[in-house]
Order: structure tokens, then sequence, then C-alpha cells
């Protein structure tokens, strides 16, 4: 594990390069308030006005013009190129929460690199924020509000076993896996409770729910997955 950066106590934006919006990053920051760039991320924070607490990565997506306004004293530069600027960033933040900001849509490899990272530091709570739909690792358990008729899917990245209420279509009793069974565009028939028995359950879901979503991620009572061992 990576010394952290960033120490916060409350959660925390990290904005990245890819497909994103002012309007984007400013909903993101009124339930995050720090905000972190990982290296072109930067570009959108400054554009939008938006104060960077912490730039991370190696900065080969940055403009000179991008680095002159933001403090040298709050630039970490990490030049290895074993792992992507996300993965710099989220496990050298220390807080409660991360919402992602620039890491779903555009393109595909990043898309799938950002949720690969999701999977492999399930101690880094993170919610990804897209276009129309938010995506995270789900937890050991969770309890959601939604609606019958919501969107839920659900993309293991490794051979998994839960429960779940509130489905249309119920998890238990499944072996889930990424070349086997997957469950995308599973329904709510009501609030959602979810609960794994590992590590490696991706959750999407409509983007109207990350409000609900990170006070559930943010309760003193919710379930953390441990680091793995590395």
């Amino acid at each position: 594990m990576f010394r952290p950066i960033l120490h916060s106590l409350e959660p925390v934006t990290l904005v990245g390069g890819g497909q994103a919006t002012p309007e984007d990053l400013h909903k993101a920051l009124t339930l995050a308030p720090l905000c972190v760039a990982a290296d072109g991320g930067a570009e959108l924070a400054v554009r939008a006005g938006v104060d960077v607490t912490a730039l991370i990565g190696d900065f080969d997506s940055v403009s000179a013009d991008t680095l002159a306004k933001i403090p040298a004293a709050r630039q970490h530069r990490i030049i290895e190129q074993e792992s992507t600027d996300f993965e710099k960033a989220l496990t050298r933040i220390d807080a409660p929460l991360v919402i992602g900001v620039g890491f779903l849509g555009a393109r595909l490899d990043h898309q799938l690199a950002a949720l690969h990272v999701l999977a492999t530091v399930p101690e880094r709570p993170c919610i990804l924020l897209g276009e129309e739909e938010i995506a995270c690792l789900a937890p050991p358990f969770l309890n959601l509000p939604t609606q019958e008729g919501d969107t839920v899917s659900l993309f293991p990245f490794a051979d998994v076993q839960g429960r779940s209420a509130g489905l249309q279509w119920a998890i238990e009793g499944l072996g889930l896996g990424p070349t086997t069974k997957i469950g995308t565009s599973n329904r709510a028939a009501g609030p959602l409770t979810l609960e794994m028995e590992k590590v490696g359950m991706l959750l999407i879901l409509p983007r109207r729910l990350m409000p609900a979503l990170v006070e559930a991620l943010m309760s003193p009572a919710a379930a953390r997955w441990p680091a793995p061992a590395r």
C-alpha cells in the first residue's frame, strides 16, 4: 500500500481526463467537497473554476498552462507506468469515500481499466459517475431506496455469490462469474438489499441514486472490504 498524499475525513471528488462536464464535477462536489485531479483531470477542474487540493499522476496529459495555475506544493508527479492515473490517485487518497468524475464514457479501454481498479482496490470505496449511471464495487452489505423498475445491473469481476431482496430476479443460490453468469439489467421491485460473500461484484445503478449511495456508503454502520494481501 502506498503512503497517502491526501488525508480527509470527508468524501473526496477525484476528477479524471475522460468524458465529463463542469456540471458533473460540481454535482460531485456537492457530495464530496474536496477536489483531487488525476493528471488530465486538472484541465476540467481549472476550466470549471474548482480549487485543486492535489494533482496526482505522471503529468503526460496536463498542459503547462494548467500546471501553472496549481501551486507546485500540490503537484505530486508519479512517473511509473505500471498503473493508470486513476489508480495512482485512488490508492493515495485516504478518505471514507471517493467520487470519480471523468472515468466513465469516451474510450472503452479507459473505462474497463477504471472498473478493474475498483475491484482490485476494494478498501478504497469509490463511486464512478457517468452520464446516466453510477458504478461502484458492491460492499459486503448494502441497503438502497431503489424504486420499482429501477435498473440494477450486477457484473462480477470474480466468481462470487450473494443474496438480494428487492430484485425482480434474486441472486441467492447463483454462482456468478465473468465467464459464466452475469446480472445485467436486473430490476428493482422496491427498496434493495444486497449482500455479497466476497469482493468482486460491480454494481451499476441509475445516476439519480448517487446521493442515496453516498449516504449508504458513508453510514457509520457501513460494511467495508479489507485491503487484500499485496
